[in-house]
């Protein structure tokens, strides 16, 4: 929890509350359904939550941003999004039932109005959004197939609509047909091992009538 405020200093009482409420309902849902692994539920906020809050450090969502995170899982990078943007609406998907009950419950537990789950593809969203998240689902080629054409037509950001993505290693080869995708590397902005290797990739999408 410590490094979720020496990073984003500015928080809400509300939203301190709700950050920390994070590492109790994780842990409790983890004995029921596992969807974080053993190894990783103990480094929740550096390996989840403050890996999630990565994409934060590139964009500052304004209010009224519709943002879908697909592939979500137990609910990143969505629900620690959601806490920091609370006037950001976020729609989060999974193909698996149980983890979309676990997103749910969670969202729930915190009393997040601004955020949807359900159980659902990629292909099968209706309605379009402002940004895209995930964490490594698939590779890009693959991912911007899913989601192009989900993409709403005006900008109200300075960067571009399309996905944010993070993900690890060396994408040389996974981005050469994305020329105007920019990786930011997250650790000029966090400390530790396991961001060396980490970054947010933003790949600008054109909203398809």
């Amino acid at each position: 929890m410590n490094e979720i405020l020496k990073h984003f200093p500015n928080l809400s009482d509300i939203q301190k509350e709700q950050f920390k409420k994070l590492d109790f309902l994780y842990h409790d849902w983890n004995e029921k359904i596992n969807v974080i692994s053993r190894k990783d539920i103990d480094a929740l906020y550096t390996k989840h939550i403050l890996h999630s809050l990565g994409i934060a450090k590139i964009i500052q969502f304004e209010p009224g941003t519709y943002v879908l995170d697909v592939g979500t899982g137990g609910g990143f990078p969505g629900i620690p999004l959601a806490i920091l943007f609370p006037e950001t609406h976020f729609y989060l998907i999974d193909i698996i039932a149980k983890k979309i009950k676990v997103v749910q419950a969670v969202a729930e537990g915190l009393e997040l109005k601004n955020v949807n789950a359900a159980q659902m593809r990629a292909e099968n969203v209706k309605g379009d959004f402002d940004f895209i998240v995930s964490r490594a689902v698939t590779n890009m080629p693959d991912f911007v197939s899913w989601v192009k054409t989900k993409i709403k037509k005006n900008n109200k950001h300075e960067l571009k609509n399309g996905i944010l993505y993070l993900k690890g290693g060396d994408l040389t080869a996974e981005l050469k047909g994305f020329p105007k995708a920019t990786e930011y590397n997250l650790v000029d902005f966090f400390e530790g091992k396991f961001f060396e290797t980490k970054k947010v990739v933003h790949v600008p999408l054109k909203f398809v009538g």
